[in-house]
Formats: C-alpha cells, sequence, structure tokens
C-alpha cells in the first residue's frame, strides 16, 4: 500500500480481528510466562514478544511495539499493561483478566510467603538457579532488541531515533527521560518518517466497546481523587491501604523500580512496615519472577495494621495495578482507530524505533550490569542467545537449562 492510498476501511476490524481464546487458555500460557519471567519489565517485554509476536503469531512487530509504546507513555507497570491488552485482544476482558492472574500470581504468592517469614532461594543451588534464570534475561532482552531493530529500525533515519534514545537514558537515567524519549521519537517520526507505507494490520480488532472504555477512564480519575477524601472521613485503614497501593500505581510512570520511592513513602514513615522488613522484602522481590508491582503484596501482608496477611496482600495488590489496567482498558477502543491515520503511523515509527532504543538502554543497565558478573555469566547468556536465535529452542527450554546451568555453577 502506498502511502497516499486509504488505509482499511473501519468496517474490516472483524475480518482481522483474531479468533478469540477461552479464559483458562489464556490464563495457562500467561501463568507460565508468569513462572519463568525473570529479569524485570525490560525483561518481560522481551519474554511477551517471543511468546505472542514470534511463537503464536497474534500480532505483527509493529503492532506490539504499538503496544508497548502506548503502555510506556501511561502511568503503571509498562510489562503488565501490555500483558491485559494481549489478553484483552484474544479473549475481551475475561482475556485480559487471566493474562493479569496468570503473569501476576506467581510472583504474588512468593511475595506473600516472604511475607509470612518463608525464605525462598537465599542461598546455595536455590540462589544459584535463580542466578541463571536472571542470566536468561540477558539473552531474552538480547533477542528482542535484536529482532526488533531489524524491523522497525530498517533505515537510517529510525536507527539513529534509537541510538538517541540509548544514549539519552544512559546518560540521564530517569522515568523522565524515558517519558521525553518516546515524545522525541513521535516528534521525529512526523516530521521524518512520512514516507512509508501504511500499516497492513491497522485493525487490531479490540473487544472493547468506547463506552466501556470511557467508563474505566472516568473510574480511574474518581478513585484517584475520591479515595483520599474517603479515607480522611471514614479513618478505615483497609481504605488507607489501597489508597496509598493505588496512588503509587496511578502515579508513576517507567513501572518497576521506580514505584519503590512510592511504596516507601506510604508504608515506612507511617509506621506500617519497619524500614528493615521494607528492604528486606525488597530484596526477595529481586528474585522472583514477574511483575515488581507485586512487593506490594509483601507490604499489605507484612505490615502491622490490619487488614494484613493474606487480605492485606489481596488489597494492596489490587490497588496497585488497578490505576495501570483502568487507564490501558480505557485507551484500547480508540487504539485502532488512532493507529489508522497516516499521521499517527508516520509518528509510532518513529516511537517504535525510540522504543528499540530504551530496550537498548535497559539491556546494559539494570540487566546486564546487576547480573553479569565474571565470563562465566557471559558464557551462559552467550549461550542461551544462541539457543533462542540460533537454534530456534524455545524459551522455557532455554529457562530450564540455563536455570539447570546456575543450579550447576552453585554447587562446586
Amino acid at each position: 500500500m502506498k502511502a497516499n492510498e486509504t488505509s482499511a476501511p473501519a468496517g474490516s476490524a472483524a475480518e482481522t480481528a483474531p479468533p478469540p481464546e477461552g479464559f483458562f487458555r489464556i490464563l495457562l500460557i500467561f501463568l507460565r510466562l508468569g513462572l519463568t519471567s525473570f529479569g524485570g519489565p525490560v525483561a518481560h517485554l522481551g519474554y511477551l514478544r517471543g511468546e505472542f509476536v514470534t511463537r503464536r503469531r497474534w500480532m505483527s512487530e509493529a503492532a506490539y511495539a504499538d503496544l508497548v509504546a502506548l503502555a510506556q507513555f501511561m502511568p503503571g507497570p509498562a510489562s503488565s499493561q501490555t500483558g491485559f491488552a494481549i489478553g484483552v485482544l484474544r479473549g475481551g476482558l475475561p482475556g485480559g483478566l487471566a493474562a493479569w492472574l496468570g503473569f501476576t500470581l506467581p510472583s504474588a504468592i512468593v511475595m506473600l510467603l516472604a511475607a509470612y517469614g518463608v525464605e525462598l532461594a537465599a542461598t546455595g543451588v536455590g540462589a544459584g538457579i535463580v542466578h541463571g534464570l536472571k542470566l536468561v534475561a540477558v539473552a531474552v532482552v538480547a533477542q528482542a532488541v535484536w529482532g526488533m531493530a531489524g524491523s522497525l529500525c530498517p533505515d537510517r533515519t529510525r536507527a539513529t531515533i534509537a541510538v538517541l534514545a540509548t544514549l539519552a537514558l544512559l546518560l540521564l537515567p530517569s522515568a523522565l527521560t524515558q517519558v521525553a524519549a518516546i515524545l522525541a521519537g513521535a516528534a521525529a517520526g512526523l516530521v521524518f518518517c512520512r514516507g512509508g507505507a501504511l500499516a497492513q494490520d491497522a485493525t487490531l480488532g479490540f473487544r472493547v466497546a468506547p463506552g466501556a472504555g470511557l467508563a474505566a477512564l472516568v473510574l480511574f480519575a474518581m478513585l484517584l481523587l475520591g479515595l483520599g477524601p474517603l479515607v480522611a472521613a471514614s479513618g478505615s485503614h483497609a481504605l488507607a491501604l489501597a489508597g496509598a497501593s493505588y496512588r503509587a500505581g496511578a502515579l508513576v510512570f517507567g513501572g518497576g523500580h521506580v514505584v519503590l520511592p512510592l511504596l516507601e513513602r506510604a508504608f515506612v514513615p507511617t509506621g506500617w512496615i519497619p524500614a528493615d522488613a521494607f528492604l528486606a522484602g525488597y530484596g526477595v522481590a529481586q528474585a522472583v519472577p514477574g511483575p515488581l508491582f507485586t512487593f506490594a503484596a509483601f507490604l499489605g501482608a507484612a505490615q502491622g495494621l490490619w487488614p494484613n496477611g493474606a487480605l492485606g496482600a489481596a488489597i494492596a495488590l489490587l490497588g496497585i495495578f488497578l490505576p495501570g489496567l483502568l487507564l490501558i482498558y480505557g485507551m484500547l477502543p480508540f487504539w485502532d482507530s488512532f493507529r489508522k491515520r497516516p499521521k499517527a503511523q508516520a509518528m509510532l515509527r518513529g516511537v517504535n524505533a525510540a522504543v528499540v532504543g530504551i530496550l537498548l538502554a535497559a539491556l546494559f543497565d539494570p540487566i546486564w550490569i546487576s547480573t553479569v558478573h565474571a565470563p562465566a555469566d557471559f558464557a551462559v547468556a552467550l549461550a542461551a542467545f544462541a539457543a533462542l536465535v540460533l537454534w530456534k529452542l524455545p524459551a522455557w527450554l532455554v529457562v530450564v537449562l540455563t536455570a539447570a546451568a546456575g543450579a550447576l555453577a552453585a554447587s562446586f
């Protein structure tokens, strides 16, 4: 399709929309990802890409990058929001909930057990397995950057945008820099990337009515503005716990580690949890798969006021994830119509190149510098990368083999 031709008509959504998947099918797929996705938010995006772009072909590289860009631009956990959107694409709202549950529950359960004092993989072979799993995250992110760069940065202009985004984040690492890189990529795309062909998959076919999307956005705003006064009026600690968790999830850009200062200010100065317990829980959160936002489950369970334990964990967990899920769900019914516009597609070409740069910067910091400490670590990560890219082994098998390598190294 030439740049001056019209895109597919809006009525073609039913023809291009993928067939639906059942709730339990989506739940099982994401449960496996939740059990094996180590390495933090950027690594999770690599796992999601490998599963749904490369392996299952549920969406194209460009469509996936567009979703990642949307999630990166909004508050909340970008990898969880992306996974939730993929679940909605395949199974409507129940599919999105199944995706979130499957991806979140494994790490949330580990954090709940940690709050009850259960030590998991602290030393010895267990620690070696965890280190091996972190090394495979290096390979997964490197594979994602490699593949996405080839398809999303095919020319000098977009490669330059990616490189500049990488340099910006390496020199000024912060969530604000990440948002600025995406905005700059959009502006550069609008100016320099307007000559490309329109995307052939311009309609993804999200099963979300516009009214439902608007309702989600209104609910997001009502909870953000209304929970504070409600807590003050009621004096309920359950509402205070929900409100503190909700504000942390609603006001953080970049997800992952960026949410930690907000949680610390909500839980430690108030006396809900001691500072040493907060740091101990954070240490456990570094060693579990799935989203780092599940640290909230530890805080809700370990804090000293009722409701705590499992009920407190559930309140904090739902509170911290809900704003990001409401935002992404609210935007989905309007995303297809936006993506189909020629100017929007030019902007997204620049944004997607910036996303590649963001992933490349994160491959170095924090993934590489926090994981690869010795020549043996580099050898394991390189072997895992070769297994994924050259030998085309499934990601789950590479995860198992790398975990075994970590256990073997720890036993000597």
